[in-house]
């Protein structure tokens, strides 16, 4: 029997959140923690939660590797939809039912349009970010007359059936962070449907690192030269 949908959620060492992250949720819909082998009480505090299931991870295999778990999970049990977000509390869950309000979209990305206590660095880079992909995405030397989204970078997202089946077949390249550009990319090339909802961003904590924007960079260049679909 077909599910509406399922919020996947993506942890690690997020024992002082979770639980008022998967709280929230479940009322607007099912939950999938994916704890990706974290050595604080995540897994534990989620068990027996209703509505939530938990895959837990023997290793830890990055922000990836976890989404897809939560859309292979959302195959297997008839879901035709999958929002992602963050476990610290970085997006609100009481921002759900606008996500699913665009049930025709296969790919409905929140864009950050009110921001609370992100710094000033956080914004430009995601910016300049979203500049670059709406180029490579199309493939055009120039930044403008691509798709024209406003933030290709953010991680509150909707995906339909459609959409999120296709990425489980497609040849992924990303690990961390860069998912989100990558499967947007995928998404884009693939004709599907994209919208895009506001939502407020709250910086709560950074594990933006060099190497992750290094990453970032690689999948982005790699955008421009393969053909996804």
């Amino acid at each position: 029997m077909a599910r509406s949908a399922l919020v996947v959620v993506p942890a690690y060492n997020e024992a002082e959140t979770i639980v008022e992250v998967v709280s929230r949720a479940t009322r607007h819909a099912d939950v999938c923690v994916v704890d990706d082998a974290s050595t604080d009480d995540t897994a534990a505090l989620v068990a027996g939660i209703d509505r939530v299931h938990c895959i837990r991870h023997a290793r830890n295999t990055h922000i990836a590797r976890g989404i897809l778990d939560g859309f292979a999970h959302a195959r297997e049990a008839g879901y035709e939809h999958c929002i992602t977000m963050d476990a610290g509390l970085s997006h609100d869950p009481d921002a759900i039912p606008d996500f699913l309000a665009r049930p025709d979209a296969d790919l409905v990305l929140g864009y950050r349009e009110a921001h609370d206590n992100v710094p000033g660095y956080r914004r430009a880079l995601s910016a300049a970010a979203s500049v670059m992909m709406n180029m490579a995405m199309a493939r055009r030397p120039l930044p403008f007359g691509g798709p024209g989204l406003r933030d290709c970078t953010s991680g509150y997202r909707m995906y339909s059936r459609r959409a999120f089946e296709l990425l489980l077949g497609a040849d992924l390249h990303s690990r961390a962070f860069d998912f989100h550009i990558e499967s947007l990319a995928f998404v884009f090339r693939a004709g599907l449907r994209i919208e895009e909802i506001p939502i407020t961003y709250r910086f709560t904590n950074s594990s933006l690192q060099p190497a992750i924007v290094w990453e970032a960079l690689r999948t982005w260049t790699g955008l421009w030269t393969r053909e996804l679909v």
